[in-house]
Parts: structure tokens; C-alpha cells; sequence
């Protein structure tokens, strides 16, 4: 493994943990209602193309990262059903 490849690895890891205070105000506040549901489904779905390329080429820090961003889009999608209905 290179440096640059454990770097991207670190730094994908890292990256990942960007979406977590959006998932912790969502579920905190118990609201989601301007948040665009389509936004998530679009990066849902790019970041399972990217697991499934990170698998066929073997990269280690592709689907490290695409693994944790993709449960992290998938609790943001659930609590956007949960809290995302206007009252």
C-alpha cells in the first residue's frame, strides 16, 4: 500500500464523518422538513456506483469510504421520512 493510498484512506474515513452533525440535528431536533429528499437519493445512489467500482478495481479506500457515507445518506433518508413531513 502506498502512502497516497493509506492517505486516501485516513481522509476517506475523515470525509466520511462530514454528513454526522446533519444526521445528529436531525435526529435531535426530530426535523428534516428542509432537507431535499432528492439530493439524498442522487448521492445514495452515486455512492453505491462508487462501492461497486471501489469492489471491481479492489480499492480499499474507495469502499471504506463509500461504506460509511452510504449508512450515512441511508439514516439521513430515514429520518427525512421520519421528520420530514410539514405540520
Amino acid at each position: 500500500m502506498t502512502i497516497l493510498s493509506i492517505l486516501a484512506t485516513i481522509f476517506g474515513i475523515v470525509n466520511g464523518f462530514a454528513n454526522f452533525p446533519q444526521i445528529w440535528k436531525i435526529y435531535k431536533t426530530k426535523r428534516a422538513k428542509d432537507l431535499s429528499i432528492t439530493t439524498y437519493v442522487i448521492l445514495t445512489i452515486g455512492t453505491i456506483v462508487w462501492f461497486l467500482y471501489g469492489i471491481e478495481i479492489r480499492s480499499v479506500p474507495i469502499i471504506t469510504m463509500e461504506s460509511l457515507v452510504f449508512i450515512e445518506f441511508v439514516l439521513i433518508l430515514i429520518g427525512c421520512y421520519l421528520y420530514g413531513k410539514k405540520k
